[in-house]
């Protein structure tokens, strides 16, 4: 039997704070690889707009300033840590960007594209070359990453999209990143009777049930690990009787086929406000949350020692 530890984490949207904690926990708990299920990419941009003078204007938490070339780079650090894609550009291409809706989104792409090829720049210096990098983007990350992390010739990242990877000799991962209809239109949701044709596809590759891992990016639909606040019609948060309203989000299909197929774990994130952990049968369903926003690392470090889970611990970083 194969035993193995790993870290599994989700929703870091564009905060290298987390990333770089979830990096660096690889040799903190001596761990054989770090599992990421989705939703990696930053929805914020930041405008450092070059002035005539060859200074720059720049805005940060509403505070306006002017940068100099050689301040530059410590702003663009900054915004990353906290979630925001900084981007250099000009007063005539802020103009274009805010009248053209197709540009702005392909500048956005684009910035996120070279947001990650970054990130994953910072692997080789803080995780151990035999700790695996098992990636899965997630409902909200453009299908244009997924070229990126391919093209990346480091052997301990590993690309999962629809498909199913080694975690070791024993231990396989389907990585499956897309989600039932959310009220944001993102780039990886379908129907639910889309996505499980999908999932079948998917879970046709895997070899044995019974030590499996599904990374499945949205969670088994009414569990408490995918409670999430109601939205009213202008996408605000629904109050009811003073308390906000929750309601379950899930994926009926992704419930379905734990159901039907009993992995020994199921790794989810998506709804960042339900961390929890539930069985559905045999297979033990874990969402870590998130708090992005906030900097901090959750996550679960887990152990599976071939058909059996033999350590779960919640991580707060």
């Amino acid at each position: 039997m194969a035993k193995t530890r790993f870290l599994f984490s989700t929703d870091f949207h564009g905060s290298e704070t987390v990333w770089r904690k979830f990096l660096n926990a690889s040799k903190y708990f001596d761990l054989d690889a770090l599992v990421i299920s989705g939703d990696m990419t930053g929805k914020l941009l930041v405008p450092i707009v070059k002035r005539p003078d060859g200074n720059f204007d720049a805005s940060l938490y509403g505070e306006p300033c002017v940068l100099s070339e050689d301040e530059v780079p410590e702003f663009e650090q900054k915004c990353r840590m906290i979630t925001y894609i900084p981007y250099r550009t000009t007063p005539e291409e802020v103009e274009r960007i805010a009248g053209d809706d197709q540009y702005k989104e392909d500048v956005f792409e684009r910035c996120e594209c070279e947001t990650i090829g970054h990130w994953l720049t910072l692997i080789p210096d803080r995780v151990p070359p035999e700790c695996k990098v098992i990636i899965s983007p997630g409902n909200d990350d453009k299908l244009s990453i997924d070229d990126v992390i391919r093209a990346d010739s480091n052997p301990q990242v590993i690309f999962g999209q629809e498909e199913v990877v080694a975690l070791d000799d024993e231990h396989e991962v389907l990585c499956f990143g897309w989600s039932n209809p959310t009220p944001f239109d993102s780039p990886r949701e379908c129907s639910e009777e889309e996505l499980e044709e999908r999932l079948e596809q998917t879970v046709a590759k895997v070899k044995d049930m019974q030590t499996a891992v599904f990374c499945i990016h949205v969670p088994p639909h009414n569990t408490f690990i995918d409670q999430a606040p109601m939205l009213e019609d202008d996408l605000s948060v629904a109050v009811r009787a003073g308390h906000t309203h929750m309601l379950p989000v899930g994926s009926t299909a992704v419930r379905k086929i734990i159901e039907k197929y009993q992995p020994l774990l199921g790794l989810h994130g998506h709804i960042h406000e339900s961390p929890g952990r539930i069985k559905l049968g045999r297979t033990e369903c874990l969402n870590p949350g998130s708090e992005y926003g906030e900097g901090i690392l959750k996550g679960f470090l887990v152990e599976i020692d071939g058909k059996k889970l033999t350590q779960l611990r919640r991580i707060d970083a």
